[in-house]
């Protein structure tokens, strides 16, 4: 089971990723983690991926991809992965596709949590305030906000298409939102795996 989570900033992603990597077994493919991961391994990929990110530029799609596949390699037995973070574009998500294909797998389901950005951006003000956590700046929060609407909203209506797209409310209580996004994995894997 392959599935890619959706949501925006602090949509509570990295929580259900957590909950179904502890309580599914599956893996969770975290773009940054597996940037971070490549610069410290010292391997040619990983040299590479450290000079990009030094010099403050993007790592490209064919690194990320390379980054994904050579997990999908290294872990062939994965009841599932979680691709989180990625795709964000449509080139990308067309990569993810092909990278799948060329293993007999694909993405299974996409859960997209959805949230009411108004009480997310309270919630960043409120956490502010209290905290003052740099990355919890409500200016910066709201760049990132209009950024993942822009670069995946054009993804969403793909993957509807395609019958793969679920909705979850993001809103509700931690237990509630991991139970439905269980719901929606337990009914993708009766449904069959042909797409």
């Amino acid at each position: 089971m392959n599935l890619i989570l959706f949501g925006p900033p602090a949509a509570g992603k990295g929580t259900q990723a957590k909950r179904l990597v502890s309580g599914r077994g599956y893996i969770q493919l975290s773009t940054g983690d597996m940037l971070r991961a490549a610069r410290q391994s010292g391997t040619e990929l990983g040299q590479k991926v450290a000079a990009i990110m030094d010099s403050g530029s993007l790592v490209s799609d064919e690194i990320v991809i390379a980054l994904i596949e050579e997990q999908l390699d290294l872990n062939p037995d994965a009841p599932g992965f979680i691709f989180d973070g990625f795709p964000r574009t449509v080139p990308q998500a067309r990569a993810l596709d092909e990278a799948l294909a060329g293993r007999g797998k694909q993405v299974d389901a996409v859960i997209r949590l959805k949230v009411d950005e108004a009480a997310l951006i309270a919630r960043i003000e409120g956490r502010f305030a209290e905290e003052g956590r740099a990355d919890d700046n409500p200016e910066a929060f709201k760049k990132r906000l209009v950024a993942y609407n822009e670069q995946t909203a054009p993804l969403l209506p793909i993957y509807a298409e395609q019958g793969k797209l679920k909705e979850v409310d993001g809103m509700a209580d931690v237990d509630t939102v991991t139970a439905s996004i269980g719901s929606v994995l337990d009914a993708a894997g009766q449904g069959g795996g042909n797409g």
